[in-house]
């Protein structure tokens, strides 16, 4: 059941860059977007493609990690026989709470390591998902590998994730499926399935601009590592920043930050009615 779980994969990832492209995006690709996912379809096996289908009927969210021990989706604990039974994928295991197909944690896959606010000031807003430490004020970097590594540094030496070589390795896959450019400047890499925390937002201004793709010099940059569960939170976070910056004067205020404190102060300000 090894190649139908990998199918399974690739065809979650395909249909949350399609939510994504239904959100933000012009539509131009839905086409493309909508005939690989009937091609992955097309391989999964009568039991599973049913199986596929009633659970999609809930939630797009379909597959799900088993991550130390327990579901990604839904935070219940494996047995330990069951968890075996998914290690060796020898047939499809779904999660007894919430019905999710489960699989397999990569051993190499990036997780989020960040610990609990050491005060108790309650976060609120962008807050949230991010802080001042990973603001980079002057985002030196010539294309999108070089502005996603810088991003991924900024997590990694700020203890919010573990490895930032696999995550610019899961943003990099991501956007081969299709670019992040969204316009305006804006750009939003992302990698799914970042398990062990919250979700996490770091972001980068290029005064200069990064040719991001061949098509799009990009001068504002989010990148995201989205536990599975919150997958459907990213959109709306998503879509309430391009809410934001769709507007110049936000944007130019970004631009403008001397450092990295004003950076902050402006993105909180920017998205106070944005993001909840």
């Amino acid at each position: 059941m090894k190649s139908q779980i990998n199918i399974l994969r690739q065809l979650q990832e395909l249909v949350l860059t399609r939510d994504e492209h239904h959100q933000t995006g012009d539509g131009s690709h839905l086409d493309s977007l909508n005939e690989s996912i009937a091609a992955l379809q097309a391989k999964l096996i009568p039991q599973v493609a049913a199986l596929y289908d009633r659970l999609y009927k809930k939630s797009h969210i379909v597959i799900s990690a088993m991550s130390n021990g327990g579901c990604a989706g839904c935070g219940m604990q494996v047995p330990i026989a069951q968890g075996q039974q998914v290690r060796l994928a020898q047939h499809i295991v779904t999660c007894s709470n919430c019905g999710r197909i489960l699989f397999s944690d990569d051993a190499d896959a990036v997780r989020n390591v960040s610990d609990a606010p050491k005060d108790d000031a309650p976060r609120i807003g962008i807050s949230r998902f991010s802080a001042e430490e990973l603001m980079i004020v002057d985002l030196d970097a010539d294309d999108r590998v070089g502005a996603i590594a810088k991003l991924a540094e900024a997590m990694e030496n700020c203890k919010f994730i573990d490895n930032a070589d696999n995550l610019v390795s899961a943003a990099m896959d991501r956007e081969s499926v299709l670019s992040t450019a969204m316009g305006d400047g804006l750009a939003f890499p992302h990698a799914r399935g970042v398990e062990g925390g919250g979700l996490t937002l770091a972001m980068g201004v290029s005064k200069k601009g990064i040719d991001w793709d061949g098509e799009n010099t990009v001068n504002i940059v989010f990148l995201s590592a989205i536990p599975v569960a919150v997958s459907a939170f990213y959109l709306r976070l998503m879509s309430g920043l391009m809410q934001s910056f769709s507007k110049s004067a936000n944007r130019s205020t970004l631009i403008d930050a001397k450092d990295s404190a004003a950076l902050w102060k402006a993105l909180c300000k920017a998205t106070r009615t944005t993001v909840k």
